[in-house]
């Protein structure tokens, strides 16, 4: 599967809104709707909510990508924001603000460098894996080519 490279931009920038409003506020509910964001979009990509916002309000706005992306480094990264926001959570039940914090501020801390400087830590370390077992490592296509 390919998918338009602005969209996983565009959700790491709504990530990054949400993300900020949790670590503002303090708020369970802000971290546990990410988990479970992250946990659609890794399941799917395509399927995930702010994947379907951009596809909905934004992409119909936009000439047609130059290059599409693999999917599976994007999933892999939806995994790491996953796992943090489920260490977060964790951090809340157990009475660890540190642990909430802190989880929260590093899933915020990648969002936003996706976001903002189009660097996908989890993609990167996805490829890095692939780098050092030796298989191949998907790149973009050209629109033309897919």
């Amino acid at each position: 599967m390919l998918l338009d490279p602005r969209g996983p931009r565009f959700a790491a920038a709504v990530t990054t809104v949400v993300l900020a409003a949790a670590l503002i506020t303090g708020s369970p509910a802000l971290v546990l709707t990410q988990a479970v964001v992250f946990a659609v979009t890794a399941a799917s990509p395509r399927l995930g909510p702010y994947a379907l916002a951009y596809r909905a309000l934004v992409a119909p706005r936009l000439d047609p990508p130059a290059e599409r992306e693999p999917a599976a480094p994007v999933r892999f990264a939806q995994l790491v924001g996953l796992a943090f926001m489920l260490l977060a959570a964790a951090g809340h039940l157990a009475g660890l603000p540190a642990l909430t914090l802190t989880a929260t501020a590093a899933a915020l801390a990648a969002a936003f460098l996706n976001a903002a400087f189009d660097v996908c830590l989890g993609c990167e370390a996805y490829l890095a894996a692939r780098r050092l077992t030796g298989r191949p490592v998907p790149a973009r296509v050209p629109t033309g080519s897919a």
